[in-house]
């Protein structure tokens, strides 16, 4: 279908991409992102709260959003998207903030370590670390350590996906449930979706590629699971997932692939692929009637896993 017309009117504000430069200083980079925002809903949650945590190379700056009413809560541990080099707790406020009210859960937002200061597997160690302590903490935040989920977008669904493969492998809490927001899930382009939609739809190839360069400490390294949990032999064993995806996504299909492996394995995963949307759009629910729907669908998946 063609492009939602809120969406073609987003796409066109913002130039059909990122202010994107192959030698752009990170830094600038960094910044141009942190100033590029839309309207946000007015949310109503009773705090939020700056704090710092133990993580394997130092300390992780967290935000914990707590939602109204009693206790204990269920928790949601969420990575922000930004292609491992930019993004923070910042950008990716209105979203937790929204799950938070949504699903009348805890959200943890972890400020992970980014690439290319730090190279692959920062950014999954410090999420892994931060899931664990979300698990011992849980009691003291008004949480339910038997209810805790990992959640992102984009490459913090990369994260998020990483985290619960490193649960099972490692040990931690268990999960009930990962939810995947377009999710970054294989280090390759020769994909359908890359070829539809890599150029003029916010999102490039051009700036995947560039992502993923920074990220990775060589090529070699995109084929760890960590890295491309679409890589991962044997799937089985990990939380319900929910994973949502955008037609006009150049990530579109290697998101629906690990549903599908996910599926082969007789995983519950849920797929709801949003037609008409480009990457990016779950920020957007102040201006798109479809990225509200996409964050009731989340609330929603949240809300079922809580309750088995």
């Amino acid at each position: 279908m063609p492009l939602d017309p809120q969406a073609q009117v987003i796409l066109e504000a913002m130039s059909a991409g990122l202010p994107f430069e192959p030698d752009l200083d990170i830094d600038e980079f960094r910044t141009q992102f942190s100033e590029t925002s839309l309207p946000l809903e007015a949310v109503s949650i009773a705090k939020a709260e700056d704090r710092s945590i133990p993580g394997p190379q130092g300390e992780i700056p967290i935000r914990i959003y707590t939602p109204e009413g009693d206790g204990p809560h269920p928790l949601v541990v969420y990575f922000h998207g930004g292609g491992w080099v930019i993004g923070s707790i910042e950008t990716h406020d209105g979203a937790c903030r929204q799950l938070c009210q949504g699903a009348s859960a805890i959200i943890i937002s972890v400020d992970y370590r980014l690439a290319p200061e730090n190279k692959f597997p920062a950014a999954p160690e410090d999420c892994y670390a931060a899931t664990l302590w979300a698990a011992q903490e849980a009691t003291a935040l008004g949480g339910d350590p038997d209810r805790i989920a990992v959640a992102g977008d984009s490459a913090g669904g990369n994260l998020a996906a990483a985290t619960a493969l490193m649960i099972r492998e490692r040990g931690g809490p268990t999960l009930c449930h990962q939810l995947l927001i377009y999710p970054v899930t294989d280090h390759s382009f020769e994909t359908l979706s890359y070829e539809e939609n890599g150029e003029g739809y916010f999102l490039t190839r051009e700036i995947m590629e560039w992502f993923w360069q920074k990220y990775l400490p060589d090529s070699q390294a995109g084929e760890d699971p960590l890295a491309s949990p679409l890589r991962t032999a044997d799937l089985s064993g990990l939380p319900t997932a929910t994973i949502l995806t955008a037609e006009f996504d150049p990530l579109r299909d290697e998101g629906e692939a690990y549903a599908e492996r996910l599926r082969a394995v007789d995983q519950d995963t849920r797929l709801i692929r949003y037609d008409g949307l480009f990457h990016g759009f779950f920020g957007m629910s102040a201006v798109i009637d479809r990225a509200r729907d996409a964050v009731n669908d989340a609330v929603d998946a949240l809300g079922n896993a809580f309750s088995r």
